[in-house]
């Protein structure tokens, strides 16, 4: 190549010569890559990578916590059977306190029915009607407050859940069948559930149960 001046640049350094520099820098670049690769320890992994436990290791561990499953079981176990228990007792305890506030309630008519029956030697026919009606109430209050009802279905209509028929008449009217003609003696309720049914009679048309 001519310049201006009439001199001539020295050409850039062809062939084997440049070829062979890069193909020795390529070649010592991969033997270090190689040597740094075998100075390396080769890792060991087992599964997803997660280590392998010994199987006297896992068998004590699984044993362990087997034991610690039963002694909690056996403690939950032990609690409930107390919980019941108290509950029962606590139960029983507020059902005789009930029964023990009834029965101070009904002393006081039992306290009447003792002095009726001192004074009834001396007492009127007329008198003693009055104390025992007197009394009769009382009891019947203090029944009713502790929740006893009476049943005395005389004029209403038959509920065989609620009544008991011992006999039957025929009724005088037919708007009347199977109503209630008469109490033959009452029934009880006690907050609710039947403790003794009424016993009646009931009209009902002849050939009809």
């Amino acid at each position: 190549m001519h310049t201006p001046g009439g001199m001539t640049d020295p050409a850039a350094p062809t062939g084997p010569s440049a070829d062979g520099a890069d193909m020795a820098s390529t070649d010592m670049s991969q033997d270090s890559g190689s040597r740094e690769n075998d100075t390396q320890p080769p890792v060991q992994r087992v599964g997803s990578n997660v280590p392998m436990e010994p199987d006297d290791q896992a068998i004590q561990r699984l044993e362990g916590r087997l034991e610690e499953e039963r002694d909690r079981h056996l403690r939950l176990a032990a609690e409930y059977d107390n919980f019941r228990k108290r509950a029962a007792r606590e139960r029983s305890e507020l059902n005789d306190r009930a029964q023990a506030a009834l029965v101070v309630r009904l002393l006081d008519v039992l306290d009447d029915m003792d002095r009726l029956t001192a004074d009834g030697a001396s007492a009127s026919t007329e008198s003693l009607r009055q104390a025992v009606e007197l009394v009769e109430r009382k009891l019947r209050k203090e029944l009713q407050a502790a929740g006893l009802e009476r049943i005395d279905p005389a004029g209403g209509p038959f509920d065989p859940s609620l009544h008991e028929a011992v006999s039957t008449v025929a009724p005088p009217t037919p708007d009347q069948d199977h109503q209630v003609s008469a109490t033959f003696q009452p029934g009880y309720r006690f907050k609710g559930s039947l403790v003794r049914p009424a016993r009646v009679q009931v009209y009902s048309e002849p050939g009809q149960a």
